[in-house]
Order: structure tokens, then sequence, then C-alpha cells
């Protein structure tokens, strides 16, 4: 998955800075789940009696206060927490579509490109497996071969609608459902 939640340009980061620019925690504690509500109303007053200590004080707790929320967030998703990723990364081509159809209040962009991404998908892999079909037969390396296309054609199809059709997503991982990477 690419970067995403524990960017300092992600969303988690970017409701903690508004929260501490707002000294309102409520703006970041839908990020992470309800158990670490505790952990981040402590971290945040921490961290807004250490911005009145000076620019060096609050440059410092501002960060930890972003790594305690990005982890408890990580955390939820029961997934691991590696640190704090640079802003600016590249979070390919569908992140920063769906955030625009979220803005917009629209999906059109994003169902036009996810679309055009499947179809291609799809396509390409049914073309490999029909063209190691016509093997020689007794020849086993082609056979294995057309198998393990034709077998990857299927499974790919069988797991992509498991992934459409299925709950996943944020709120069924913090509900203890599946898990995603960032």
């Amino acid at each position: 998955m690419p970067p995403h939640c524990d960017t300092l340009d992600g969303p988690v980061v970017v409701a903690a800075r508004k929260a501490l620019e707002m000294e309102d925690v409520k703006i970041v504690l839908p990020f992470a789940p309800k158990a670490a509500e505790g952990e981040i109303r402590q971290a945040f007053e921490r961290t807004l009696k250490a911005r009145e200590l000076g620019k060096e004080a609050k440059e410092v707790a501002d960060l930890w206060f972003f790594e305690t929320v990005v982890r408890l967030h990580r955390a939820g998703e029961s997934a691991p927490y590696t640190g704090l990723k640079p802003a600016g990364l590249d979070w390919g081509p569908v992140l920063p579509r769906a955030d625009r159809a979220i803005e917009k209040g629209r999906p059109d962009e994003v169902v036009e490109f996810m679309t055009h991404a499947l179809e291609h998908s799809i396509r390409t892999k049914f073309e490999q497996a029909m063209d190691l079909k016509s093997y020689r037969k007794g020849d086993v390396d082609a056979a294995r071969a057309y198998t393990s296309a034709m077998l990857g054609f299927e499974l790919f199809t069988h797991h992509l609608y498991a992934s459409i059709v299925g709950d996943g997503g944020h709120r069924a991982e913090a509900e203890g459902g599946e898990r995603h990477e960032h």
C-alpha cells in the first residue's frame, strides 16, 4: 500500500495539526479506536503545555503528538507502527483521486479510473493465460506455465470480487475485521 496514514501530510497528521491549532482534541479522536482515546487526550494536553515553552519545544511536542496518534491509529488496524514518513511521498494514482472524490462529493473520477484499471488488468491476465493455452501435449513446462497463468487469472478475479463485495476498510479493521497495509 502506498504511504498515506503515516505520512506527515496524510489524513491522521493533518487532523492532529488541526486539533492542535484549534485546541480541540475531538478533531483527531476519530482516527484512532475508542480504546486509545485516553492516551490521545493525555498526549494532547501534554503537547499543549509543551507548546507554550517556545518554538523548539513546540516542534518537538507536535512531532511527538503526531507519532502518538499515528501509532495508535495503526494499532487500531492491527498494523505495525514504523515511524512517520515525510510529506510529499507518492501515494499512487488512486488515493489522490479518492481524496478529490470526497472533496467534490462525487465518485465519478475514481469509478472511471478504477474501471479502466480493472478492465486492463483482467484482460491482460486473461490474454496471458490464453497465449499459453495451446501448448504441445506432453510439454510439462508449457503446461505448468499455462496452469500457473490460468489459476493466476482465476484467483485474481476471485480475490478481486471478494475484496469488492467484502466489508474491509477502516471501519471493519477498527472493529477487528480485515487488516490492510499502509
